[in-house]
Parts: C-alpha cells; structure tokens; sequence
C-alpha cells in the first residue's frame, strides 16, 4: 500500500500536471471504484484543479466550486500519466481524467476491488475521509507522546492505526521501529520517555528521507507502475528476511499473522531474542488487525 512517502512524491508529480488545469472528462471504467452516487461524478467536468493534497493515506484532488475527488489506492492502486485523451489502461484501468496536457489514470492490480473514489462537497464532507491520525512530520514531541501513549498496544500496531498516525503502514513502520532501536512488540504503554524520543526522531528521519528521496525521482519523470512499491533496495528491514542487517549483519526474522507481517533484527532491537511467531499468536490475535480493511479502520474487526 502507498505510504506517506509514496503519496507525497505522487502529490508533487500530479501536483506540478494538473494544478491550474481544467477537468474536462472522468471516465469510470469499473462501477465498483466510484463509490458515492451524488454529487454524481459529471460535477467536477470543467472546473479547475486549486490544489493536490493528502488525507492519511488518500489523495485528495480539490476543484473549484469545493469540489473533492478522494481516492484511496489501498494495496494495489496506483497512478498513472498518459497522453491527452489517451485509452483506459486494458485489464487494470478504474478511471482516466482528461486535463488538457495529459490524462491522470488509476490503475488497480488483481481483483479484490479495494481501491475507492468519493466525490464530495464542503470542507465537512471532506473532513469524514480523515480517520483522525496526527500528521507524523508536523506534530510536536509532546503531540507525538500523546499519540503513542493514547491506547495499550505494541509498537507495529499504534504506527499503523490510522486513527493515531497517518500515513505509516506495514513498510515505513518496520523501518521506523527498526532506527529507534525498538521491538515491534514493544507495548506501548511501558515506553519511557527516552525511548518514544528515539521513535520520535526515528519517524521524523526516516519519512524525510524517503520522501525526499521519492520525490527527487518522480517529479520529472512520473512513476510507472513498479515504481511505487512496498519493497525498496534502501530498506534496512522491510522485506529483507534472512537478509543481513545493514547495521550488524545479523540475518532479519519476520513475524507473520494472517494478512500482516512485520520484519525486525534481532541483535539491534529485541536483545537478541526471536520473536517467535506461535508463542505470540494470543498477543496478535488481540493486537494485530487480520486484514487491510482492518488496518484501514483502525483496527476494528468487521461484526465487533
């Protein structure tokens, strides 16, 4: 799923395309994506794109008249630029939106159909897509403690509850947790002050340098779709089992729960110690949210 990181460097690229020019045709080419009836999706044909901005993890397309487009690529949505007027993109393609120097697609690997688009009016409507998390980059030491001491539970799971954080999921969490030195498991509740300023430098650290990082690379040229991805050569841990850590050399273990997983080192943050998976399936079952839609709300299972 596109992280922070990632959203932010589509931003800039869509951002530097779009921002200025006049919607002139959105075209549907799967039902199932636009998921609100009214207003219906004509409304934003002929206005003008006032800015690209981000919600968490959604891209927020703001027209004039208080117009939204919000899209939530979940796992396998991405991005794409095509010619003016060019063809929905055969087999993946959910949409295409015609400015006149090009057309913005969205594009949806597989076939379990999460990717979302709402069209809103208002800044109230708007403000519902917002799951509630503080923005990791902009908050305060103190606005940070408070986040991860809001609720009792490990380390993996508050970074990735959208209602405490936003825009951290599975692969920015590993890397985050990884530089402060900390065990995925860690119950937040038991943090001392010390080690939540480590985590707090460590978000700060790592998101900015990816970022900057992804940006850099997109803003000329716009990403394809291999381009936006959960598994990157820099990584110290995320999709590296029994890789060496590029700190000590120790081979990276994973924990793995039903859709989740979570790749640490044991010699640089759990004292050496494995976290082996069957020992902590009680814990997980308790902490862990099952699948994607889980982790999207927060955490909250489906009939709960």
């Amino acid at each position: 799923m596109p992280e922070l990181p990632d959203i932010e460097a589509y931003l800039a690229a869509i951002g530097r395309r779009i921002v200025g020019q006049t919607l002139k045709r959105a075209r549907i080419a799967q039902p199932f994506f636009l998921r609100t009836a009214e207003p219906p999706i004509e409304a934003v044909c002929d206005r003008e794109v006032a800015r690209v901005c981000r919600i968490g993890k959604r891209v927020v397309i703001s027209l004039n008249g208080d117009h939204h487009l919000v899209i939530h690529l979940m796992i396998a949505g991405r991005f794409r630029w095509g010619g003016a007027g060019s063809v929905l993109i055969p087999r993946v393609g959910l949409a295409a939106f015609d400015f006149p120097t090009g057309t913005l697609h969205v594009t949806e690997a597989g076939s379990k159909h999460r990717a979302s688009l709402y069209v809103v009016v208002g800044e109230a409507a708007l403000r519902q897509h917002d799951p509630g998390g503080i923005e990791p980059m902009s908050a305060t030491l103190d606005q940070f403690m408070a986040a991860v001491r809001r609720e009792h539970h490990t380390l993996k799971r508050t970074l990735t509850d959208p209602r405490i954080f936003a825009g951290i999921g599975n692969a920015y969490s590993d890397e985050i947790i990884h530089a402060a030195r900390l065990s995925p498991l860690r119950l937040t509740g038991a943090m001392s002050d010390d080690e939540i300023i480590r985590l707090f430098n460590a978000t700060r650290d790592t998101l900015a340098h990816w970022t900057n990082a992804l940006t850099a690379s997109f803003i000329a040229k716009f990403p394809g779709a291999g381009d936006v991805t959960a598994f990157r050569d820099g990584f110290a841990v995320h999709g590296r089992f029994n890789q060496p850590c590029r700190v000590c050399e120790t081979a990276i273990q994973r924990i793995r729960y039903a859709d989740n997983e979570t790749n640490y080192c044991p010699a640089c943050q759990t004292q050496g110690r494995i976290l082996a998976d069957r020992s902590l399936s009680r814990l997980l079952r308790k902490d862990w949210p099952r699948t994607v839609e889980e982790l999207e709300r927060g955490g909250e299972r489906s009939g709960a």
